[in-house]
């Protein structure tokens, strides 16, 4: 029987004939469960194990540290008992000693930036390592920005030239040197008043960030660019580290000050208080700005 063409299908169908196709012939395949059984013990079952496995370390990790927390809170004395930390000679020797070993009046700043000055330096590590990832995720280059995202942009710096709010730029342009006076302030005397590197930073923070939402990050990137952004951190940082790094090497026994102490309540007095409250209060300033940057505007 010769077969018909799909042309000749088409004229007897145009013609009016009866068009009977000719059935195609269903052939079935041998399935191969051999094949399949290996293809799931490769990957399939091999991934349920992983996800057990995986699973189980992870009850038993959360296990092991509730655990821990757990004990030490067992551990911990009662409110109000004689031998909480809050009645035991540390507070003693804060109240009484606090300004003749470390010339501060302030007893926050003297406890923070001398006795437990390494304490104060990880924290200041860690908002550094927090800019850092936050860079790292959000920080827009020519390697991670598209071409809707630079449009996005270009608009909304015409944006920002275009507003006109002359009465909130004048009286916002007026504030930041003040709010820049006061954090500086705040900074240098902490260890004499109340305030000191974290407040002072936070104040100092603030006016920049003003200063960038009136005025456009284009012009703040005219002073502080991200080059400087890092150098100010990295070498606060460094220069802490020098100051009372030591401090972990000597078993927290501290060396005498490089720096005289000075006359308590005068503004250079306390020794190494004032620059470490000088290092902390730039670091908390860029952190502050950075994040404000980076979350805006992806760029410093």
């Amino acid at each position: 029987m010769n077969k018909k063409s799909k042309w000749r299908y088409f004229m007897d169908w145009v013609n009016g004939e009866e068009v009977i196709e000719t059935p195609k012939k269903v052939t079935w395949k041998k399935i191969d469960f051999e094949k399949w059984k290996t293809i799931f013990q490769k990957y399939l079952w091999n991934d349920r194990k992983k996800s057990i496995f995986y699973l189980i370390m992870c009850v038993f990790v959360s296990v092991v540290f509730i655990s821990i927390l757990l004990q030490t809170v067992n551990t911990l004395p009662y409110f109000g008992g004689s031998n909480n930390p809050a009645s035991n000679e540390v507070v003693q020797r804060y109240i009484e000693s606090g300004v003749e070993e470390t010339g501060a009046t302030n007893i926050v700043a003297g406890m923070i930036l001398d006795y437990r000055a390494f304490d104060t330096f990880g924290e200041s590590n860690v908002l550094f390592l927090a800019v850092i990832c936050v860079v790292m995720l959000l920080k827009k280059d020519k390697y991670n920005t598209t071409e809707a995202e630079e449009r996005e942009q270009k608009e909304d710096d015409m944006f920002e030239k275009q507003d006109a709010n002359i009465i909130l730029k004048r009286i916002a342009n007026l504030l930041i040197p003040l709010l820049f006076l006061f954090g500086i302030y705040v900074v240098l005397n902490g260890h004499i008043s109340p305030g000191g590197g974290f407040s002072g930073g936070a104040i100092i923070g603030a006016g920049l960030v003003l200063y960038a939402s009136v005025n456009g990050q284009q012009k703040i990137q005219k002073f502080f660019t991200y080059k400087i952004f890092v150098r100010i951190n990295v070498g606060c940082l460094l220069t802490y580290c020098v100051l009372k790094g030591y401090s972990f090497f000597t078993g927290a026994n501290h060396l005498p000050n490089i720096i005289p102490k000075g006359v308590p309540g005068a503004l250079l007095s306390g020794g190494l208080i004032l620059p470490l409250n000088i290092c902390v209060g730039m670091i908390v300033a860029c952190t502050i700005y950075g994040f404000y940057a980076l979350f805006t505007k992806g760029e410093i």
